[in-house]
């Protein structure tokens, strides 16, 4: 199984929160920082309002697939922290994978040649 990049200290998470622009829809909101790492990371939060267990999980899988199905068509060198809403659990997944390219698009991290 291929390594995946992803935020998992609490003081990553908390430095995009303070130093990250956010921007959200419906289903996520989205904070993203710059940083001077090569790969571009990914945290993802599911709060207990969401669901039980079984739901926050699967849609935390279903945001890890969409960002490895378009990590190439993101910039490089940054920290992603996408917060998940409640409205997501009723969510299939092209739903949730359109929100998450939505705001990849508003936060202009899509690469030229994707858009």
């Amino acid at each position: 199984m291929k390594h995946f990049n992803s935020i998992k200290k609490n003081r990553d998470f908390q430095a995009v929160y303070e130093n990250g622009k956010s921007l959200a829809n419906k289903l996520l909101v989205m904070y993203v920082k710059r940083t001077d790492r090569p790969e571009t990371r990914i945290g993802i939060s599911v709060s207990k309002k969401v669901g039980n267990s079984v739901v926050r999980h699967h849609i935390t899988r279903l945001i890890r697939e969409s960002f490895r199905l378009h990590v190439n068509q993101v910039e490089t060198g940054l920290d992603i922290v996408v917060v998940v809403r409640p409205a997501a659990k009723e969510e299939n997944y092209e739903k949730i994978e359109s929100a998450y390219l939505h705001l990849c698009g508003l936060h202009n991290i899509l690469k030229e040649e994707s858009k």
